[in-house]
Protein backbone atom coordinates (compact mmCIF):
# COMPACT_ATOMS: atom_id res chain seq x y z
CA UNK A 1 0.00 0.00 0.00
CA UNK A 2 1.29 3.52 -0.75
CA UNK A 3 2.46 5.56 2.19
CA UNK A 4 -0.20 7.87 3.68
CA UNK A 5 2.40 10.52 4.49
CA UNK A 6 4.28 12.44 1.86
CA UNK A 7 8.06 12.12 2.01
CA UNK A 8 9.89 14.86 3.86
CA UNK A 9 13.43 15.82 2.89
CA UNK A 10 16.17 17.26 5.07
CA UNK A 11 19.81 17.93 4.28
CA UNK A 12 23.13 18.49 5.95
CA UNK A 13 25.78 20.80 4.52
CA UNK A 14 27.59 18.23 2.35
CA UNK A 15 25.65 18.90 -0.88
CA UNK A 16 22.82 21.31 -0.19
CA UNK A 17 22.45 22.21 -3.88
CA UNK A 18 21.72 18.56 -4.76
CA UNK A 19 19.16 18.27 -1.96
CA UNK A 20 17.39 21.45 -3.11
CA UNK A 21 17.37 20.23 -6.72
CA UNK A 22 15.83 16.90 -5.66
CA UNK A 23 13.22 18.78 -3.64
CA UNK A 24 12.33 21.01 -6.62
CA UNK A 25 12.05 18.10 -9.02
CA UNK A 26 9.88 16.05 -6.66
CA UNK A 27 7.65 19.09 -6.11
CA UNK A 28 7.09 19.42 -9.86
CA UNK A 29 6.57 15.68 -10.35
CA UNK A 30 4.22 15.15 -7.40
CA UNK A 31 2.49 18.50 -7.61
CA UNK A 32 3.41 19.21 -4.00
CA UNK A 33 5.15 22.04 -2.23
CA UNK A 34 7.97 19.80 -1.09
CA UNK A 35 10.68 22.06 0.27
CA UNK A 36 13.47 20.92 2.55
CA UNK A 37 12.47 20.65 6.21
CA UNK A 38 13.57 23.80 8.01
CA UNK A 39 16.55 23.06 10.21
CA UNK A 40 19.95 24.40 11.17
CA UNK A 41 23.10 22.31 11.05
CA UNK A 42 25.83 24.39 12.60
CA UNK A 43 29.06 24.18 14.53
CA UNK A 44 29.94 25.55 17.92
CA UNK A 45 33.18 27.46 18.30
CA UNK A 46 34.97 24.24 19.21
CA UNK A 47 33.62 22.69 15.94
CA UNK A 48 31.14 20.36 17.64
CA UNK A 49 28.08 19.86 15.42
CA UNK A 50 24.66 21.07 16.53
CA UNK A 51 21.34 20.30 14.82
CA UNK A 52 17.93 21.82 15.42
CA UNK A 53 14.85 20.84 13.40
CA UNK A 54 12.28 23.64 13.29
CA UNK A 55 9.32 21.63 11.97
CA UNK A 56 7.22 18.90 13.53
CA UNK A 57 8.36 15.55 12.09
CA UNK A 58 6.43 13.21 14.38
CA UNK A 59 5.16 10.26 12.36
CA UNK A 60 6.82 11.50 9.15
CA UNK A 61 8.70 9.55 6.47
CA UNK A 62 12.07 11.34 6.58
CA UNK A 63 14.84 11.29 3.96
CA UNK A 64 18.23 12.76 4.92
CA UNK A 65 20.25 13.74 1.83
CA UNK A 66 23.92 13.75 2.81
CA UNK A 67 26.87 12.38 0.83
CA UNK A 68 29.81 11.55 3.08
CA UNK A 69 32.40 13.21 0.86
CA UNK A 70 35.30 15.46 1.84
CA UNK A 71 35.42 16.46 4.66
CA UNK A 72 34.24 12.91 5.21
CA UNK A 73 34.41 12.84 8.99
CA UNK A 74 32.46 16.10 9.39
CA UNK A 75 29.79 15.01 6.91
CA UNK A 76 29.41 11.59 8.51
CA UNK A 77 28.99 13.21 11.91
CA UNK A 78 26.38 15.63 10.53
CA UNK A 79 24.45 12.67 9.15
CA UNK A 80 24.56 10.82 12.48
CA UNK A 81 23.50 13.86 14.53
CA UNK A 82 20.62 14.68 12.14
CA UNK A 83 19.41 11.08 12.42
CA UNK A 84 19.53 11.24 16.21
CA UNK A 85 17.55 14.50 16.19
CA UNK A 86 14.87 12.99 13.93
CA UNK A 87 14.71 9.77 15.94
CA UNK A 88 14.21 11.70 19.18
CA UNK A 89 11.55 13.80 17.42
CA UNK A 90 9.56 10.58 16.74
CA UNK A 91 9.95 10.39 12.97
CA UNK A 92 8.14 7.32 11.67
CA UNK A 93 10.94 6.20 9.34
CA UNK A 94 14.40 7.56 8.58
CA UNK A 95 16.11 6.87 5.26
CA UNK A 96 19.74 7.91 4.88
CA UNK A 97 20.19 9.05 1.27
CA UNK A 98 23.96 8.86 0.74
CA UNK A 99 24.72 9.60 -2.94
CA UNK A 100 28.45 9.13 -2.30
CA UNK A 101 29.37 6.65 0.44
CA UNK A 102 32.71 7.69 1.95
CA UNK A 103 35.16 5.08 3.27
CA UNK A 104 33.80 2.65 0.63
CA UNK A 105 37.33 1.86 -0.55
CA UNK A 106 38.15 0.47 2.89
CA UNK A 107 35.90 -2.55 2.41
CA UNK A 108 38.36 -5.31 3.36
CA UNK A 109 41.50 -5.95 5.37
CA UNK A 110 44.49 -5.26 3.10
CA UNK A 111 46.83 -6.60 5.76
CA UNK A 112 47.04 -7.57 9.43
CA UNK A 113 45.87 -5.10 12.09
CA UNK A 114 43.90 -2.93 9.64
CA UNK A 115 40.23 -1.87 9.92
CA UNK A 116 37.25 -2.48 7.66
CA UNK A 117 36.10 1.12 7.88
CA UNK A 118 33.20 0.74 5.43
CA UNK A 119 31.62 -1.74 7.85
CA UNK A 120 32.25 0.55 10.82
CA UNK A 121 30.45 3.43 9.09
CA UNK A 122 27.54 1.11 8.26
CA UNK A 123 27.30 0.15 11.94
CA UNK A 124 27.31 3.81 13.01
CA UNK A 125 24.54 4.72 10.56
CA UNK A 126 22.38 1.81 11.70
CA UNK A 127 22.94 2.50 15.40
CA UNK A 128 22.20 6.22 14.98
CA UNK A 129 18.67 5.39 13.86
CA UNK A 130 18.50 4.80 10.10
CA UNK A 131 15.70 2.45 9.05
CA UNK A 132 17.02 2.09 5.50
CA UNK A 133 19.77 3.40 3.23
CA UNK A 134 19.70 4.69 -0.34
CA UNK A 135 23.03 5.09 -2.10
CA UNK A 136 24.53 5.22 -5.57
CA UNK A 137 27.27 3.16 -7.23
CA UNK A 138 28.95 1.72 -4.16
CA UNK A 139 32.64 1.14 -4.82
CA UNK A 140 32.18 -2.47 -3.74
CA UNK A 141 28.72 -4.03 -4.01
CA UNK A 142 29.32 -6.22 -0.96
CA UNK A 143 29.02 -3.09 1.20
CA UNK A 144 25.25 -3.54 0.91
CA UNK A 145 25.73 -6.60 3.12
CA UNK A 146 27.49 -4.50 5.77
CA UNK A 147 24.11 -3.01 6.70
CA UNK A 148 21.56 -4.90 8.79
CA UNK A 149 18.79 -2.71 7.37
CA UNK A 150 17.31 -2.52 3.84
CA UNK A 151 19.82 -0.91 1.46
CA UNK A 152 19.18 0.19 -2.11
CA UNK A 153 22.27 0.69 -4.29
CA UNK A 154 21.29 2.64 -7.40
CA UNK A 155 23.31 2.61 -10.62
CA UNK A 156 24.37 5.79 -12.41
CA UNK A 157 24.83 3.85 -15.66
CA UNK A 158 21.62 5.20 -17.30
CA UNK A 159 22.71 8.80 -16.60
CA UNK A 160 26.25 8.25 -17.87
CA UNK A 161 25.02 6.21 -20.84
CA UNK A 162 22.81 9.07 -21.99
CA UNK A 163 25.84 11.39 -22.14
CA UNK A 164 28.01 8.74 -23.82
CA UNK A 165 25.40 8.33 -26.57
CA UNK A 166 25.36 12.11 -27.16
CA UNK A 167 29.13 12.20 -27.56
CA UNK A 168 29.48 9.11 -29.77
CA UNK A 169 27.67 10.52 -32.80
CA UNK A 170 29.04 8.73 -35.85
CA UNK A 171 32.42 8.08 -34.22
CA UNK A 172 34.01 4.64 -34.15
CA UNK A 173 33.66 4.18 -30.38
CA UNK A 174 35.08 1.68 -27.92
CA UNK A 175 34.41 1.43 -24.17
CA UNK A 176 37.46 1.14 -21.93
CA UNK A 177 37.80 -0.11 -18.36
CA UNK A 178 40.68 1.73 -16.64
CA UNK A 179 41.45 -1.39 -14.60
CA UNK A 180 40.52 -5.06 -14.37
CA UNK A 181 38.20 -4.44 -11.40
CA UNK A 182 35.93 -2.19 -13.46
CA UNK A 183 35.33 -4.59 -16.34
CA UNK A 184 31.77 -5.51 -15.30
CA UNK A 185 30.78 -1.83 -15.08
CA UNK A 186 32.35 -1.00 -18.44
CA UNK A 187 30.88 -4.09 -20.12
CA UNK A 188 27.38 -2.94 -19.14
CA UNK A 189 27.85 0.34 -21.01
CA UNK A 190 29.52 -1.42 -23.95
CA UNK A 191 26.60 -3.82 -24.32
CA UNK A 192 24.11 -0.94 -24.34
CA UNK A 193 25.87 0.90 -27.19
CA UNK A 194 26.88 -2.30 -28.99
CA UNK A 195 30.58 -1.46 -28.67
CA UNK A 196 33.81 -3.39 -28.22
CA UNK A 197 35.56 -3.41 -24.83
CA UNK A 198 39.20 -2.63 -24.06
CA UNK A 199 41.02 -2.87 -20.73
CA UNK A 200 43.91 -0.87 -19.31
CA UNK A 201 46.33 -3.19 -17.55
CA UNK A 202 47.96 -1.25 -14.72
CA UNK A 203 50.31 -2.10 -11.87
CA UNK A 204 49.96 -0.18 -8.61
CA UNK A 205 53.32 -0.19 -6.82
CA UNK A 206 52.02 1.56 -3.68
CA UNK A 207 48.92 3.39 -2.45
CA UNK A 208 48.20 6.61 -4.31
CA UNK A 209 50.41 5.82 -7.29
CA UNK A 210 49.36 4.12 -10.51
CA UNK A 211 51.42 2.97 -13.46
CA UNK A 212 49.70 2.12 -16.72
CA UNK A 213 51.39 -0.80 -18.46
CA UNK A 214 49.54 -1.70 -21.65
CA UNK A 215 46.19 -1.73 -23.46
CA UNK A 216 44.25 -4.95 -23.98
CA UNK A 217 42.25 -4.41 -27.16
CA UNK A 218 42.58 -2.41 -30.38
CA UNK A 219 41.92 1.31 -29.88
CA UNK A 220 43.59 2.59 -33.07
CA UNK A 221 41.74 5.54 -34.62
CA UNK A 222 38.80 5.10 -32.23
CA UNK A 223 37.00 7.33 -29.73
CA UNK A 224 37.56 5.82 -26.29
CA UNK A 225 35.05 6.08 -23.45
CA UNK A 226 36.50 5.13 -20.07
CA UNK A 227 33.96 4.14 -17.40
CA UNK A 228 34.68 4.17 -13.66
CA UNK A 229 32.94 4.75 -10.33
CA UNK A 230 35.39 7.08 -8.52
CA UNK A 231 37.99 9.58 -9.67
CA UNK A 232 40.11 10.77 -6.75
CA UNK A 233 43.67 11.81 -7.59
CA UNK A 234 42.87 11.27 -11.31
CA UNK A 235 46.28 9.66 -11.72
CA UNK A 236 44.89 6.42 -13.12
CA UNK A 237 42.54 8.11 -15.61
CA UNK A 238 45.12 10.58 -16.87
CA UNK A 239 47.81 7.91 -17.26
CA UNK A 240 45.30 5.64 -18.99
CA UNK A 241 44.29 8.45 -21.36
CA UNK A 242 47.94 9.01 -22.28
CA UNK A 243 48.44 5.28 -22.86
CA UNK A 244 45.34 5.14 -25.08
CA UNK A 245 46.48 8.12 -27.17
CA UNK A 246 49.94 6.54 -27.49
CA UNK A 247 48.22 3.38 -28.72
CA UNK A 248 46.52 5.29 -31.53
CA UNK A 249 43.23 6.42 -29.98
CA UNK A 250 41.65 9.44 -31.67
CA UNK A 251 40.19 10.96 -28.47
CA UNK A 252 39.53 9.86 -24.89
CA UNK A 253 36.50 10.62 -22.74
CA UNK A 254 36.08 9.52 -19.12
CA UNK A 255 32.67 9.02 -17.50
CA UNK A 256 32.84 8.62 -13.73
CA UNK A 257 30.05 8.56 -11.14
CA UNK A 258 31.78 10.21 -8.18
CA UNK A 259 34.12 13.15 -8.78
CA UNK A 260 36.14 13.21 -5.55
CA UNK A 261 38.98 15.08 -7.30
CA UNK A 262 41.25 15.68 -4.33
CA UNK A 263 44.62 17.43 -4.19
CA UNK A 264 46.03 18.30 -7.62
CA UNK A 265 43.44 16.20 -9.46
CA UNK A 266 41.74 19.05 -11.33
CA UNK A 267 45.05 20.48 -12.55
CA UNK A 268 46.10 16.98 -13.57
CA UNK A 269 42.89 16.57 -15.61
CA UNK A 270 43.27 19.99 -17.24
CA UNK A 271 46.83 19.14 -18.30
CA UNK A 272 46.03 15.59 -19.43
CA UNK A 273 45.28 13.91 -22.75
CA UNK A 274 41.62 13.56 -21.77
CA UNK A 275 39.16 15.22 -24.11
CA UNK A 276 36.50 15.46 -21.38
CA UNK A 277 35.93 14.12 -17.88
CA UNK A 278 32.22 13.70 -17.17
CA UNK A 279 31.14 13.30 -13.53
CA UNK A 280 27.80 13.38 -11.71
CA UNK A 281 26.67 15.78 -8.99
CA UNK A 282 26.75 13.26 -6.12
CA UNK A 283 29.53 15.41 -4.61
CA UNK A 284 29.20 19.18 -4.33
CA UNK A 285 30.94 20.99 -7.19
CA UNK A 286 33.81 23.30 -6.32
CA UNK A 287 34.53 26.48 -8.27
CA UNK A 288 37.63 24.81 -9.75
CA UNK A 289 35.42 22.07 -11.20
CA UNK A 290 32.94 24.60 -12.59
CA UNK A 291 35.75 26.64 -14.16
CA UNK A 292 37.50 23.67 -15.79
CA UNK A 293 36.98 23.43 -19.56
CA UNK A 294 37.67 19.69 -19.42
CA UNK A 295 35.18 18.69 -16.70
CA UNK A 296 31.45 18.38 -17.28
CA UNK A 297 28.72 17.44 -14.79
CA UNK A 298 25.57 15.43 -15.42
CA UNK A 299 22.84 15.24 -12.82
CA UNK A 300 21.49 12.28 -10.84
CA UNK A 301 18.65 14.41 -9.41
CA UNK A 302 15.96 12.67 -11.46
CA UNK A 303 17.26 9.21 -10.51
CA UNK A 304 17.48 9.93 -6.78
CA UNK A 305 14.16 11.77 -6.72
CA UNK A 306 12.33 8.88 -8.37
CA UNK A 307 13.95 6.37 -5.99
CA UNK A 308 12.89 8.45 -2.97
CA UNK A 309 9.34 8.65 -4.32
CA UNK A 310 9.17 4.89 -4.84
CA UNK A 311 10.50 4.13 -1.37
CA UNK A 312 7.95 6.51 0.16
CA UNK A 313 5.15 4.83 -1.81
CA UNK A 314 6.43 1.33 -0.92
CA UNK A 315 7.08 0.54 -4.58
CA UNK A 316 9.91 -1.34 -6.26
CA UNK A 317 13.20 0.54 -6.67
CA UNK A 318 14.97 -2.16 -8.69
CA UNK A 319 12.38 -1.85 -11.48
CA UNK A 320 13.93 1.56 -12.24
CA UNK A 321 16.61 -0.34 -14.14
CA UNK A 322 14.42 -2.89 -15.96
Amino acid sequence: MPSVNEPKLISGNANLSLAKAISRRMSLHLGLKLGLVAARVERFKDQEIFVEVFENVRGEDMFIIQPTSNPANDNIMELLVIMDALKRASAKRITAVIPYYGYARQDRKPGPRTPISAKLIANLITTAGADRVLTLDLHAEQIQGFFDIPTDNLFAAPVLLSDVEKKIGSNNAIVVSPDVGGVVRARLIASRINSDLAIVDKRREKAGESEVMNIIGDVSDRSCFMIDDIVDSAGTLCSAAEALINSGAKEVFAHVTHGVLSGEAIKRVNDSALTKLVITDTINETNDIKNSNKIETVSVVRLLGEAIRRISEERSVSSLFD
